[in-house]
């Protein structure tokens, strides 16, 4: 059967082309995400891997399976930009007035990524060697984690500990050996095990459970109304707000207070629409305009949650990426 879509295909059938791929567009999109950081790169980049995958039927041989083949392009894809990027954090330009953080931490790009682009993805079963679990491996701490490895080593951790590939099967969609490929997953592993969040936290409400609504709807109604004080009350004793790819980091509830008192302080109390992020809950973020009837957008909160806690708050300042999350532009 595959190989007669893969012959048709191959003469020129778009409609085969896509009977091939299509099962594959919602995955190999995340994986671009989880090595680049950015659903807005990840997206254009899915379009690059297949108009790749297009143009390359011919050397497509068969010897691995057209999910591993398409792994292969996406995987060089992502890395490739990598290596073009223009955008380097050093190039920001700084906020200013902004409360002393507790300390200024490695600016990365990163962007959240939308909940609805992981509907729908098929339940291909990780490799046994396979060391996350799918949930976990999209939560922004990990792809966080993710982003502070060298490029190299982020696809190979991804490849191997997130989906399962065998060593072979890395090597030969990097073209490398598999004693480099193993040689790199160790100082992968070495350098983003330290970054993971401690084990032994008690784990999140289940994703849109009563409790979940609880946390986050006492979180929105109290940052609504300008209430610091009720928000401070819902945060672990070592929580973090932290700002990609601004490089402040904030922890525990003294200093999150403090940031967030200035904020209100200098913007007003904010409106809030809900969203999902990265399988967790999150916020758009918008300021009145003075003196007219328009909310427009400012930024994104996601929070990672912990028992009956908060325990970060990940602000992102790019509300280019509201389309992306089903929120408006404005609010009127």
């Amino acid at each position: 059967m595959i190989e007669q879509v893969l012959s048709r295909a191959r003469a020129g059938d778009g409609d085969a082309f896509r009977e091939l791929t299509d099962p594959y567009r919602r995955e190999l999109q995340l994986h671009v995400y989880r090595i680049v950081g950015s659903a807005q790169d990840a997206e254009d980049l899915l379009q690059e891997t297949l108009l790749a995958a297009w143009r390359g039927l011919e050397h497509f041989q068969g010897r691995a399976s057209v999910r591993a083949w398409l792994y292969r392009i996406a995987t060089n894809r992502s890395l490739d930009a990598l290596r073009a990027s223009r955008r380097r954090p050093e190039d920001l330009q700084r906020m200013t007035e902004m409360p002393e953080p507790t300390r200024y931490g490695e600016a990365i790009w990163l962007q959240p990524y939308p909940d609805v682009l992981l509907e729908d993805i098929p339940d291909h079963a990780p490799g046994p060697e396979a060391r996350y679990e799918t949930k976990e491996a999209i939560a922004l701490s990990f792809i966080v984690g993710l982003q502070h490895l060298p490029p190299q080593q982020r696809a190979v951790l991804v490849l191997r500990d997130v989906l399962g590939f065998r060593a072979a099967e890395v090597a030969e969609m990097l073209d490398a050996s598999e004693a480099s490929v193993n040689s790199l997953l160790r100082r992968a592993r070495a350098a983003f095990e330290t970054r993971l969040p401690a084990t032994g936290q008690e784990r999140a409400p289940l994703p849109n459970s009563k409790r979940e609504r609880d946390i986050v709807g006492r979180f929105a109604d109290a940052i609504q109304t300008g209430n610091t004080d009720a928000v401070v009350a819902l945060l672990t004793h070592d929580a973090w707000l932290t700002m990609p790819p601004e490089p402040y980091e904030y922890q525990g509830p003294t200093a999150i207070g403090a940031f967030l008192r200035d904020r209100a302080l200098r913007r007003g109390s904010p409106l809030l629409v809900p969203t999902r992020a990265n399988a967790q809950p999150a916020f758009g973020v918008y300021f009145p305009t003075p003196q007219t009837d328009i909310a427009r957008p400012y930024a994104m909160l996601v929070l990672t949650l912990e028992s009956n806690q908060i325990s970060a708050i990940t602000w992102f300042g790019d509300s280019s990426v509201f389309p992306h999350f089903g929120v408006p532009r404005i609010l009127r």
